[in-house]
């Protein structure tokens, strides 16, 4: 990347994302004593102050590592914990492993949508809740699960949605 190129992503980086944001990644990076092998904490650490990982926080964490953007966008892409798009202030998982699925987690889910008013992977107006899908939550025995956020819901029946959503409403 040119001195140019970096000044260009550095300006637009202060007017879209939190300046200061960046100064606590910048210095919990400082503070890891040695990066060799700390590409995954980072992101973690980066995706908790900003919520996500749009382009510009994954550039700023290749240049503070000295590795292409690409390898940055390789790994942030390849686990589903990672996002680059915003989410809402609570994300609703559910599991459609086979088990879950099995025990109903399809309408679970298809009432989710319903009440929420949005598909999967996309968030509510009120910027609330994300809703996604995910593959396997690895509690068999409590299918169907849920999540929100770390809370796991095990054995959800359709008509507890309302009262587990109004739980997060207030």
């Amino acid at each position: 990347m040119t001195k140019a190129q970096e000044i260009s992503v550095t300006a637009q980086v202060e007017e879209e994302l939190p300046r200061e944001k960046f100064d606590e990644l910048e210095a919990f990076i400082e503070g890891l004593g040695t990066t060799q092998g700390a590409l995954i904490e980072i992101l973690h650490k980066a995706q908790s102050l900003f919520g996500y990982l749009p382009r510009d926080v994954q550039l700023f964490v290749a240049r503070k590592l000295g590795i292409p953007g690409a390898e940055v966008f390789g790994v942030v892409s390849f686990y589903s914990y990672f996002t680059t798009k915003p989410r809402g202030k609570h994300t609703i998982s559910v599991c459609m492993g086979t088990a879950c699925f099995v025990k109903g987690a399809d309408k679970i889910m298809e009432r989710l949508k319903e009440k929420l008013n949005i598909e999967s992977n996309e968030i509510t107006e009120d910027g609330l809740f994300t809703l996604k899908d995910i593959r396997c939550v690895g509690a068999c025995g409590l299918a169907p699960v849920m999540m929100i956020d770390d809370k796991v819901y095990g054995r959800v029946k359709e008509e507890e949605l309302d009262g587990i959503l109004e739980s997060y409403r207030k």
